[in-house]
């Protein structure tokens, strides 16, 4: 409770002294200052970024240069404004010598020169999310620093908290952890990410084994962010045990299919018995393998529909790798001519017909067969036997003639 009243009367100290200067000529005189520099910087800063054409200008230069400059142009009107506000102070304080009478100026020129550094580093991150939380933590923790709030305020949200299995959880444990969770993570996964475009341009590994290095990269580098961040904060790892029990039990119950599927795509990966660009058969779905996750496997049909496919089912259901060993498989096409037709001629055609098609080739097992069928047929033509037609014998029974004559007697009579 005394960091609270501290910083309860800072803040009352601040708001009064800002409340007996807005009577004062020079508070005007600031505020006035600070709104021109900001009219100007604006107005400046669109001018010249009409004139200025920054794909051309930095066209041919290295990548982060190029980002660099771009978010330059893009805080153009803050950095004029700061350059304003800066030198509007370094002449207030020559002329009325005491600082105290140019301190809003001050802190103008420092909380934008502090967006400004924030901007450009911060800028250079591609996700939105995890920019804006950067840019929004760095600022706040920035301007409360200059404002000279930043011990209080920190004190204040460490002076109350909740022990929870022998931790102690406060609001700035929970606000710290949150942030370098988010910050750590984000670094992780591109980190990871990087990693494993480069292993996949290695030729000498096969598509499943990248995939498996590629998710054990992720998964290491996560858990070791995981850890860095609550060894960061403080966080003894002997305080979990009390969530050990309640993990413990979720996995048994809650998680039996999360944990399931991820140990049966790690089994898949590292057997090589379905790798990306397998066409498979599992179920009532035919297609070829796109991507393989840790929990599901996609796989995409010749209608573009795309099957999101637990792993577990590819290790207790039977699967037909149609690419498993080569890229060859038999598809028989039956077809029927008429019976009076050569066996020559017509196996003369259809072997032609075959070769038509790039895709097709014609060596095999059936080629033997029909051979095989030819010479039987030929030596049945040779001695005079027969191929018998298909016989079909229609009987009408007896039962059925009374039938017909009484539905011909109830026919009515022409008039």
């Amino acid at each position: 409770m005394d960091d609270l009243q501290q910083l309860t009367a800072t803040f009352t100290d601040g708001l009064a002294t800002v409340g007996h200067e807005l009577t004062s000529v020079r508070l005007l005189l600031q505020f006035g200052l600070i709104l021109l520099a900001a009219v100007i910087g604006t107005l400046a800063a669109s001018l010249i970024r009409r004139r200025l054409n920054v794909s051309a200008l930095t066209a041919g230069w290295p990548l982060f240069l190029r980002e660099f400059t771009r978010l330059l142009v893009a805080n153009l009107g803050t950095i004029i404004f700061v350059v304003l506000v800066a030198i509007a102070h370094a002449v207030m304080l020559t002329l009325l010598t005491f600082p105290s009478r140019s301190y809003l100026l001050g802190v103008a020129s420092s909380l934008a020169t502090a967006w400004v550094v924030i901007a450009l580093v911060a800028g250079l991150i591609r996700n939105q999310f995890v920019y804006r939380l950067v840019a929004v933590s760095a600022w706040t923790i920035a301007a409360l620093s200059i404002l000279g709030l930043l011990t209080p305020t920190m004190n204040t949200l460490d002076s109350v908290g909740v022990v929870i299995g022998g931790l102690r959880v406060t609001p700035l444990l929970i606000i710290k952890t949150s942030v370098l969770l988010v910050l750590t993570l984000w670094a992780a996964n591109a980190a990871s990410d990087f990693l494993d475009r480069r292993v996949r341009s290695t030729a000498d590994l096969t598509p499943s084994i990248q995939v498996l290095i590629g998710k054990l990269i992720r998964l290491l580098l996560i858990t070791f962010a995981i850890i860095i961040v609550l060894s960061t904060v403080g966080i003894d790892f002997s305080a979990l045990a009390f969530f050990s029990g309640a993990v413990g039990v979720g996995l048994g119950f809650g998680l039996q299919k999360i944990i399931s599927n991820l140990v049966s795509g790690i089994i898949l990966l590292a057997d090589k018995s379905i790798k990306p660009g397998d066409v498979i058969t599992v179920g009532d779905s035919f297609g070829w393998v796109d991507s393989m996750g840790a929990r599901y496997t996609s796989v995409v049909t010749r209608d573009g529909r795309e099957f999101l496919i637990p792993n577990e089912d590819f290790v207790t259901q039977r699967v037909i790798n149609w690419s498993y060993s080569n890229d060859e498989v038999r598809i028989d096409v039956e077809f029927g001519v008429a019976y009076t037709s050569d066996p020559h001629k017509v196996s003369t055609l259809a072997v032609e017909a075959a070769r038509s098609v790039a895709r097709v080739l014609i060596d095999g097992i059936t080629n033997v067969r029909g051979q095989v069928l030819i010479a039987l047929w030929d030596a049945f033509k040779r001695d005079g036997i027969e191929i018998p037609y298909p016989v079909r014998d229609v009987r009408l029974s007896e039962a059925t003639k009374p039938a017909a004559g009484a539905k011909k007697k109830e026919k009515p009579a022409k008039r």
